[in-house]
């Protein structure tokens, strides 16, 4: 009997639940995986598990060691130094870009969603208010309506959440203040082209000043694998 393929919905759900792992080190960078133990930690199929392998190994946050072996990519410091730097040369443009087309009352809305209140203590409420501000600058993205930028940018944006992680997980807050969002905002709704990017760059770079200077302070990471304690 042939078995049943997963639904599209059924595999975004899976693929998102993943890399929700991935991201908090559920699945840790250099863990190795397997059809078999994303069957069985994740409770779906082996089809399922197979194409979500293939498709995070193409995008490089599993490596293929062997036909035999496949981990969890690591996380070092270069991962993060260039992370930054494609945001920082991608990110003032296409924000700048999208201004004039993003709905306002949409961008205060999803704004208010990466709002939080030091120290976050919950590790749901940190991941969610990543995946907020992931969702914010991916939506900014869509509206530069290039295809093949939107499908980088959210590459470029599930990266940054397995890094903003570490920073939470060690300190207890965003890399970014809520001035800084709320400045950008501000310069989106007035669709200033230089401020939006000024702001974006500023936001980026205080951001990236902080991550590395929190994984040079913590003796408990790793420096070939970026890995975090198991609790906030």
């Amino acid at each position: 009997m042939e078995m049943m393929k997963p639904s599209p919905a059924e595999s975004t759900t899976a693929y998102d639940v993943i890399m929700d792992a991935i991201v908090t080190q559920k699945l840790a960078p250099s863990q190795k995986v397997s059809e078999n133990i994303l069957t069985e930690m994740f409770e779906i199929s082996r089809t399922t598990a197979r194409n979500i392998m293939e498709q995070l190994t193409a995008q490089q946050f599993l490596v293929s060691i062997s036909p035999r072996i496949t981990r969890v990519a690591p996380l070092t410091l270069l991962d993060v130094k260039q992370n930054f730097a494609m945001r920082k040369m991608l990110q003032p443009e296409i924000f700048a870009m999208a201004a004039s087309q993003v709905d306002h009352a949409q961008i205060s809305r999803m704004n208010q969603d990466t709002s939080h209140t030091a120290p976050i203590q919950d590790e749901d409420v940190a991941l969610n208010i990543l995946k907020a501000n992931k969702h914010f600058n991916v939506y900014m993205a869509q509206h530069v309506k290039y295809p093949l930028l939107i499908h980088w940018i959210r590459q470029l944006e599930d990266t940054t959440m397995r890094i903003y992680w570490l920073y939470v997980k060690l300190n207890r807050t965003l890399p970014y203040t809520w001035e800084h969002q709320r400045a950008l905002v501000e310069a989106i709704r007035r669709d200033a082209s230089d401020d939006i990017r000024a702001q974006v760059h500023k936001m980026l770079s205080s951001s990236e000043e902080r991550v590395l200077d929190a994984v040079f302070m913590h003796d408990q990471l790793y420096m070939q694998d970026l890995k975090v304690p198991n609790r906030l």
